[in-house]
């Protein structure tokens, strides 16, 4: 069981039936009255954000979410195919599905599944890939009197980010998922 009291960013809760994470909360204690626990909470299903007030001790079932490592086969039309690596089953899943991971899906890879229920609901990619540029401008020395200038390259997956203009065509780069930013070039 999960109390309002423990209640973090991040963390997961069962409320109506469903897996929701709790973005944001704040613990409230007025002059009068029993104190609350007011939430902004996103469904993980849906990707709905709820703001919802409880009272302050209240408490929620854990979701009981599985993770499972999945490879990435490849895209057909509107679904992408991944593989469980325990059983080799595939599961066919649409765009909306796989959001977060879209940016950064690479065949072969092994992307991180979310299950409740026994059920798909999220694909999450590693917080760090390595992914070959395919497209690179030439760097124009001269434009910044600091140094850190950056042009925008292309990944393989289509993928676009600022890089520093050292960054050539073929270079391989180091991004993190979570903010899709250039950490380094791979030699």
């Amino acid at each position: 069981m999960v109390s309002t009291s423990d209640f973090k960013k991040g963390r997961k809760i069962l409320y109506d039936n469903a897996p929701y994470m709790v973005i944001d909360f704040t613990h409230v204690k007025p002059g009068k009255g029993g104190a609350y626990v007011r939430t902004k909470m996103k469904n993980m299903i849906t990707g709905l954000m709820h703001e919802v007030t409880f009272h302050s001790g209240e408490k929620f079932e854990d979701p009981g979410l599985e993770y499972k490592d999945m490879q990435y086969l490849y895209n057909e039309g509107p679904l992408y195919h991944f593989m469980d690596l325990d059983s080799f089953e595939q599961v066919s899943l649409n765009k909306n599905q796989i959001e977060e991971a879209l940016d950064y899906l690479k065949e072969q890879s092994i992307y991180n599944a979310l299950y409740f229920q026994n059920k798909l609901i999220a694909i999450a990619a590693p917080m760090f890939m390595e992914l070959k540029v395919t497209d690179a401008p030439p760097g124009v020395k001269g434009n910044t009197a600091q140094g850190g200038a950056t042009k925008p390259v292309t990944l393989e997956t289509g993928f676009v980010i600022h890089a520093p203009l050292f960054v050539e065509e073929g270079d391989i780069l180091k991004i993190d998922t979570r903010t899709g930013d250039y950490i380094e070039r791979i030699k």
